[in-house]
């Protein structure tokens, strides 16, 4: 009996050692599967490996829905972004084109005083007024000021002169006596030194660096002097005669007309007539008086007369360095100094009407013609410094000065002024309570300095 119970209990034995899985066996396919040996249900368990890949795939979806939503908040960002740009350009163009319809078209109709000044004037004295740098330059036969753009004095000079006239150029200024023998020659701090002559003077002509040209002349010829901005005088001078040959030395020239310096003192444009054949004729001549003008004969470098075959040249204008203007009572012709050795004719204006009035500065060129059309008494022709048309203007106004200040035109008389813009535009016209000398422009836009002989005023048109 005992040894029959040995026997089962070591079957028992062996029969739980082969259901045991020992470590690194295989895992049965029922166990793999997820069911167990006694048949129980696979699907309420779950393998390791299954649940990995639960989990990666959660991480996975998560991942995914936070780059999604990233991309979207970006995608928003940008949205706004490109919105907010887009309208800030609406606006900044809308201000710009408002702003260039401004300029160019609206009209202003009234006027605010920015500052007045009471100006001392003595009754029967000449007073004359000329833009110098941003202010204005006061002379008289007793003396000249320079007065800021606020009223006040920066400096006062004084002499005596019957008939002053004035030349200005960048940041200097002569004064001469014309028919007289003195010049003085200041920049914007003061007089810097008084310039003699022997025989009266007719015209000046000051460059940016105070050189001055001062045209001299007797009832036989007619001389151009130079003076250094001290007033000493340089070794440099042309003659001409009235009664000469066809020819280009010193003397066969001719007479000057009128004379011009460009500002680098460099070159001087002159208009000179002479006779020959019994006929008063006219041409228009450059000297360079640079080092590399003394190869040139007499230093003449340039000379224009065929072309003023039937007219005469009254003025003439160094605009810039590299342009110049001569204005014949027929014609407006554009010369370019680019190249100083060789000037050269770029454009020839025919002006068939009768010329009333010229003006220019660096940047424009215009006449004033009697008008042919019946409609308007006078045309205003506006040109760039190379000859371009700007804008071509009939009106019906009685004006007595007309001047361009920047790029605005200033038409006036005593008691009242027309200002154009560069497009031929009206910008404003008024009247004044006191007598007008001189209008200027003012500081900033839209304003202008009015000077007469008791009053001075800058103005802020709107």
């Amino acid at each position: 009996m005992s040894s029959s119970n040995s026997t089962n209990r070591e079957f028992k034995k062996n029969q739980l050692r082969s259901r045991m899985i020992s470590a690194g066996q295989p895992v049965p396919d029922t166990i793999r599967s997820g069911g167990v040996a006694s048949g129980g249900d696979g699907s309420a368990r779950q393998t390791p490996r299954a649940a990995v890949r639960a989990v990666s795939a959660e991480a996975n979806r998560q991942r995914e829905e936070s780059a999604a939503t990233i991309r979207k908040a970006h995608n928003r960002t940008i949205r706004r972004r490109v919105i907010v740009t887009a309208v800030i350009l609406c606006i900044a163009a809308g201000a710009v084109a408002g702003l260039y319809w401004y300029n160019r078209f609206a009209k202003l109709e009234s006027t605010t005083v920015v500052w007045e000044r009471q100006m001392e004037q003595t009754e029967g004295t000449f007073t004359g007024y000329a833009s110098f740098g941003e202010n204005v330059l006061k002379y008289t036969r007793d003396g000249a000021s320079y007065i800021d753009a606020s009223g006040k004095d920066i400096w006062i000079q004084s002499y005596e002169m019957n008939a002053p006239i004035v030349a200005v150029c960048g940041n200097y200024a002569a004064i001469a006596d014309q028919q007289g023998n003195s010049i003085y020659i200041c920049d914007q701090t003061g007089c810097l030194g008084i310039a003699t002559t022997v025989l009266p003077i007719s015209r000046i002509s000051i460059s940016s660096r105070g050189m001055v040209a001062a045209i001299v002349e007797d009832q036989l010829s007619s001389n151009v002097y130079y003076f250094q901005r001290d007033g000493s005088e340089m070794e440099i001078y042309i003659k001409g005669l009235l009664n000469s040959a066809d020819s280009q030395d010193d003397t066969g020239i001719g007479y000057v007309l009128d004379a011009d310096l460009t500002p680098d003192g460099n070159v001087l444009m002159g208009s000179y007539f002479y006779i020959q054949g019994g006929r008063l004729k006219n041409r228009v001549a450059f000297y360079n008086f640079s080092e590399v003008g003394k190869n040139a004969v007499n230093r003449m470098v340039g000379g224009f007369h065929e072309i003023y075959e039937d007219s005469m040249v009254a003025k003439v204008a160094c605009l810039s360095d590299s342009r110049a203007v001569a204005f014949a009572d027929n014609s407006l012709t554009f010369y370019s100094l680019r190249d100083q050795m060789s000037p050269e004719m770029t454009l020839l204006v025919p002006v068939e009407e009768e010329i009333r009035s010229i003006f220019y500065n660096e940047n424009y060129v215009g006449v004033v013609v009697y008008s042919t059309s019946g409609e308007n008494e006078y045309r205003m022709d506006v040109y760039g410094a190379d000859g371009t048309k700007a804008f071509s203007e009939e009106f019906s106004y009685d004006y007595s000065e007309v001047a361009v200040e920047g790029d605005m035109v200033f038409l006036y008389n005593e008691d009242s002024c027309r200002i154009y813009n560069r497009y031929g535009n009206l910008k404003y016209e008024g009247a004044f309570d006191y007598s007008v000398a001189r209008i200027t422009k003012g500081r900033l836009p839209n304003q202008i300095i009015v000077t007469g002989p008791q009053t001075m005023q800058e103005l802020l048109l709107h």
